[in-house]
């Protein structure tokens, strides 16, 4: 038996170890099962490449818990390590790194990846355990070895009797951490971090139902067997060919990464790179309506298929945020800190490259089934419209695939909407003006209005219309978006056609003052205009821009003009070739009060503006007028 002590001149470094990283001391089970895996994957590799004279055959890795003992056992048919091995890898190499790292980080270590990165997933053991064992035996034709610590720096390596190639690892654990020892805790860790693991991970046993023989008599009953409980699937649907999937393949996989969600996703796009970086993965595309929340059911982040993360910040594009799905890449270390993807330039790489595979997949669904990209709109459009205001490279794309429905649910590319509109929605300076309804009931008098005129209205409704709007109009020379009631139309779209005017100037500045004395609200401009006798006397209307800003503030950004602060503003545009102009001029005082007052209501009516007393005074007022 040797003993010896690890070689580290660090003092105390297993409670620096237990402090630095007690917040995620429960990733202690995955950097095991990691190990465990390197080494059996190592050993695959070793016997392709005829190195190794041994059967490969079908490992497993096994977790075992023994509460009589207060341990965890973690076993592996892999590669093994002879007693010199360990000696390098255990005592030398590992805490080698560990040094470098606490000399150099001691004072921010919470920030980085010190598991993992550094060497140190075999030593997050001392996080849970108090003494830890190895029982190894390797492939090659040498002794096992037992090598002991007791999370001192003193450890003990002796020869041992085990006949099997492998690695077992014995975690006596702490008794601040005895929920380790419950079955449910590591069945939850399992699930969390290594569902997906390239290798069978045996938990136990479970009773499976062999199904009858054909000839068997109609009393029989079915026999039943123990068999190994495998809590993984080795073979996710993302690391298989495109060419090997159905449909229902991918359904079945999106079932198993999220099973509360029932309702299936739209489309998916399947992600397979291995230069500049390497790459995995499916992005599912679910149901979102004008839905953007973006804390449930996340993209989850794999490392060679095991769990890293869900918060995939800086590695998706955050207008992708929105989807679900899996990334695996080796690229990312197992402990990602966000300094390290802000830096990282493979990282960057990689957001580029999925930003250019969702506009090329958008691209290819709207050319081969039109009419399903339609009808799925509505459910992707905040992703889309979110990828334009947000990620240039996506809108330099969008042009081709973005679509534009129109109140009455036609939709249009850019270059269909452009192509067929243009000539008509062009005013008098030579701005192309994109009328736009956010709700089509509420605005469906000044929709109305517009059709006359043989103008088309489009359908812009989303959370973050107000930000997609603004960035086309910067982007597109000339071109201005008005929502439909930001005014009336002949102001939205102004035309070199003359307007004949049945009041003098005199009477109009008459009738504003009377209007404007009456109301006496700082919240309503009068406006008056010469319009059609067809259209309503009283029309409000809200300033497009101070509208769109406020709008702008509540969906983050665009306030920084302080507009989600001020008060509602409106104009009262009074149309001064009706005939309730005139007969305002020409009533007695008290019953001009009365005729202003309740136009002004049927136009607060028609804006949803009109609620509480208001509301009620002005049923009463009209049940009144009928008597």
């Amino acid at each position: 038996m040797t003993k010896g002590s690890i070689n580290v001149s660090v003092e105390n470094i297993f409670p620096l170890i237990k402090k630095f990283l007690y917040s995620d001391h429960e990733i202690f089970l995955r950097e095991l099962i990691s190990n465990a895996t390197d080494a059996t994957l190592k050993l695959k590799h070793l016997t392709n490449i005829g190195e190794a004279k041994v059967e490969y055959g079908n490992p497993k890795i096994e977790v075992k818990i023994n509460k009589e003992n207060n341990t965890l056992h973690i076993i592996d048919q892999g590669i093994g390590m002879t007693a010199e091995e360990v000696e390098k890898y255990i005592n030398q190499v590992a805490f080698s790194g560990a040094e470098e790292f606490l000399n150099k980080y001691q004072d921010s270590a919470k920030e980085s990846g010190i598991i993992g990165h550094f060497g140190l997933g075999f030593y997050s053991a001392f996080m849970v355990a108090d003494k830890v064992e190895i029982i190894t035996k390797s492939y090659k034709d040498e002794p096992a070895a037992k090598w002991t610590c007791d999370g001192s720096p003193e450890f003990t390596l002796e020869a041992h009797d085990k006949t099997e190639r492998g690695t077992e690892i014995i975690l006596h654990i702490s008794e601040d951490s005895r929920e380790f020892l419950e079955e449910f805790r590591i069945r939850e860790l399992l699930n969390k971090y290594n569902k997906f693991m390239p290798i069978p991970i045996k938990f136990g046993t479970k009773t499976e139902t062999l199904p009858l023989p054909e000839d068997a008599a109609e009393d029989a009953k079915p026999e039943t067997i123990e068999v190994d409980n495998i809590i993984n699937n080795p073979t996710p649907a993302w690391t298989k060919n495109p060419t090997e999937l159905t449909k229902e393949d991918y359904l079945n996989f999106y079932r198993e990464l999220y099973p509360t969600q029932f309702e299936e996703p739209l489309f998916w796009i399947h992600l397979n790179v291995d230069y500049p970086f390497n790459l995995t993965g499916i992005l599912f595309f679910p149901r979102l309506g004008n839905n953007i929340n973006i804390d449930k059911d996340k993209i989850q982040l794999y490392q060679n298929q095991v769990y890293v993360t869900d918060e995939v910040k800086g590695i998706v594009p955050d207008f992708l945020m929105l989807l679900r799905g899996v990334i695996d890449s080796p690229d990312i270390p197992l402990n990602v800190s966000r300094s390290y993807l802000q830096a990282d330039g493979a990282v960057k790489k990689i957001s580029q490259y999925i930003t250019r595979k969702v506009a090329d997949k958008m691209n290819s669904l709207l050319k081969e089934d039109r009419e399903e990209f339609e009808k799925k709109w509505n459910d992707i459009k905040v992703v889309l419209e979110y990828g334009v205001v947000s990620e240039e490279k996506f809108a330099e794309k969008a042009d081709k695939f973005m679509l534009f429905p129109n109140v009455d649910e036609t939709y249009f590319t850019w270059e269909e909407f452009n192509e067929k509109f243009k000539e008509i929605q062009t005013d008098k300076d030579g701005n192309f003006v994109v009328l736009y309804a956010t709700d089509k009931n509420q605005q469906d008098s000044y929709i109305q209005s517009a059709k006359e005129k043989g103008y088309e209205v489009l359908l812009l409704d989303s959370p973050i219309a107000p930000h997609f709007i603004q960035k086309l109009e910067y982007s597109k020379e000339k071109v201005t978006f008005a929502r439909v009631d930001a005014d009336h139309i002949n102001n939205l779209i102004k035309k070199d056609e003359p307007i004949v005017a049945r009041l003098s100037d005199e009477q109009k500045e008459t009738l504003k003052k009377e209007i404007s004395e009456t109301i006496d609200s700082k919240t309503y401009t009068v406006q008056l205009e010469d319009l059609s006798l067809t259209d309503a006397p009283f029309m409000i209307t809200q300033p497009e821009f101070m509208r769109r800003m406020k709008e702008m503030q509540q969906t983050g950004g665009g306030g920084m003009f302080g507009m989600g602060n001020f008060p509602e503003m409106y104009n009262l545009v009074v149309n001064a070739n009706s005939d309730l102009a005139n007969e305002i001029l020409n009533k007695p005082e008290e019953e001009k009060k009365v005729l202003i007052n309740q136009a002004l209501d049927l136009a607060k009516l028609s804006q949803n503006l009109l609620t509480g007393k208001e509301l009620t005074d002005f049923i009463k007022r009209s049940f009144e007028s009928l008597k």
